[in-house]
């Protein structure tokens, strides 16, 4: 099996360490060296200038489903010129009452060319057996739904 992992670092840089006035500021070092400045979201005392969990939730499940579904058009010979996606996340709560990304919604947008173009039924199964082979989303609780566009 294949594992995975990165780096997270975050430092207290005011004098006090409240809850109201902590800075949420870390960086994520993700492979190849990149790294990611990070924050809660803004409506959690976070920098808006900067990454939150949620997006990058919202991001891991939209590149996933994005890299199986090319896969998948690639396996039946489709070609697929460009892949766009448009993802929305609300956050909700759970049967527990605690806070979760309650739903996303995916918004993929592909063009085709050459000699097999697929219509929008044969589009919206591609996703759906992306969707049903996506790591990621097969790694949630939340409700993922597919609004492809056309």
């Amino acid at each position: 099996m294949s594992s995975f992992s990165i780096g997270l670092s975050w430092r207290r840089t005011t004098p006090d360490f409240d809850v109201k006035t902590f800075s949420r500021d870390h960086v994520w070092r993700l492979a190849g060296g990149q790294t990611v400045q990070g924050s809660s979201a803004p409506d959690f005392s976070g920098n808006p200038e900067m990454s939150n969990p949620e997006e990058a939730l919202l991001a891991a499940l939209s590149s996933c489903h994005m890299l199986t579904f090319l896969a998948i058009a690639a396996l039946r010979k489709l070609v697929v010129d460009s892949y766009e996606d448009e993802p929305v996340a609300e956050l909700g709560k759970n049967d527990q009452g605690k806070m979760m990304v309650a739903r996303m919604a995916l918004r993929p947008l592909a063009t085709f060319s050459g000699a097999a173009i697929p219509d929008e039924n044969a589009v919206r199964e591609l996703h759906r057996k992306a969707k049903e082979n996506c790591f990621v989303n097969n790694s949630l609780l939340s409700q993922v739904t597919l609004e492809p566009r056309f």
